[in-house]
């Protein structure tokens, strides 16, 4: 779930009282960043290992990162190849732990013989540590994608590789897989990286069909909160909610189904799982984040930041607009697998058919196409049938790298 999706999941937690929301399933546990980790609170309750981490990226922002370096079946010696899972935006790592434990992707790839990390990137509730900077000042906020691109992922990449001595596998979803191609696209991370499989891919956001997310970008939902003075984008915070009730009011956005406005018509997600996902997400980012992506849907571009002003552009890149990310650059010799949605709303084919065209000389035998009519935005993290029709053939790709 990614971009404006958990917006809609607060939206309608915060009208609700505590007393209405539904009964947890019994595989839930809570995983907010008062417990100890989220090791505790979400892995070590199903009997498998867990290993609490941190990273410090370049800029120094502090990263909590978990190892699950095997399952509960399986072989538990040898040598197990790592992958390393990257949610979307608004997210954190819990994104791979909200299934039942023979769903959810973390666990499952543990029991299939993988060493698995997760991170949480900077501003979630687990990595909100600096090494001189507090969440309340502005300055910690100052960061899009781009800084995601350029300083936690390769943080998290050289500490996994460091830590395991292999390259790494690599699970992305939504903005996830926007920071995976981004990256290798300059030419980072190659050397350390295996394989990439991408849910939900995002790098053309042109094409996004969302009303809400539409609106919000078209009505400068970012720049209001950055005009405010509201660096940090809280989906749970009094002024996002004042401006989705605004949003809710236009033309096009049926805010009495939002889960559809927001991700397109998610074939396969029960009632549990949703109300599993609405006790714990969503999680904080950057103002500047969100006005970025907004940015991407206006001007249907791969670009960095622009700041509007030429001048300022200048001084953090040398020219009067921001440069381009070039999907075309991405090394035709690193396998790729690319599974995406008729029915995603954010994630939209023809968005995920331009990257295609943009990979057209990538080698064939590198790059696999896992196309699903049926399936949106949320059901590639949350769908019942994900095991099967997702992950199966995700392990499958992996093993044959």
């Amino acid at each position: 779930m990614d971009t404006f999706i958990c917006i809609f999941l607060v939206f309608i937690s915060c009208f609700s009282s505590v007393a209405s929301r539904p009964h947890l399933p019994t595989h839930n546990v809570r995983v907010h960043a008062d417990a100890d980790g989220l090791c505790s609170a979400a892995v070590e309750p199903h009997n498998y290992p867990c290993h609490e981490h941190k990273v410090t990226t370049n800029d120094g922002y502090i990263l909590s990162l978990q190892n699950i370096p095997y399952g509960i079946s399986g072989k538990t010696e040898g040598e197990r190849q790592p992958v390393l899972l990257q949610h979307g935006v608004l997210m954190d790592a819990a994104t791979w732990l909200i299934s039942p434990p023979d769903q959810s992707l973390a666990l499952v790839l543990a029991d299939e013989g993988f060493d698995v990390w997760l991170v949480s990137t900077r501003g979630t509730d687990y990595s909100r540590g600096h090494t001189s900077l507090s969440p309340d000042d502005a300055v910690y906020w100052d960061w899009s994608w781009d800084e995601l691109v350029a300083y936690d992922l390769p943080a998290t990449f050289e500490y996994v590789h460091a830590q395991t001595g292999q390259k790494l596998h690599y699970v992305g979803h939504s903005q996830g897989t926007l920071m995976a191609l981004a990256a290798v696209s300059s030419g980072d991370l190659v050397s350390m990286m295996r394989s990439a499989a991408l849910l939900s891919p995002i790098a053309y956001l042109g094409e996004v069909t969302s009303p809400l997310a539409r609106i919000g970008a078209e009505t400068l939902l970012g720049e209001t909160l950055h005009w405010l003075h509201i660096n940090e984008f809280n989906p749970r915070g009094k002024a996002v909610i004042e401006l989705l009730k605004y949003m809710c009011k236009e033309k096009g956005a049926d805010c009495t189904d939002l889960l559809t406005s927001f991700t397109g018509e998610n074939c396969c997600l029960n009632s549990s799982i949703v109300s599993v996902f609405l006790q714990h997400e969503p999680q904080p980012t950057s103002t500047k984040n969100m006005i970025h992506l907004s940015q991407m849907i206006r001007g249907g571009k791969i670009c960095k930041y622009d700041y509007e002003d030429e001048e300022e552009n200048k001084k953090h890149y040398g020219t009067p607009a921001p440069p381009s990310y070039e999907m075309s650059r991405i090394p035709s010799d690193l396998p790729l697998l690319l599974a995406y949605g008729g029915a995603d709303a954010l994630s939209v084919a023809r968005d995920v058919e331009l990257l295609l065209d943009s990979l057209d000389g990538h080698a064939r035998d590198k790059l696999v196409v896992d196309y699903r009519e049926d399936y949106a935005h949320a059901d590639y993290v949350m769908a019942v049938n994900a095991r099967q029709v997702v992950y199966d053939p995700l392990i499958a790709f992996f093993r044959l790298q």
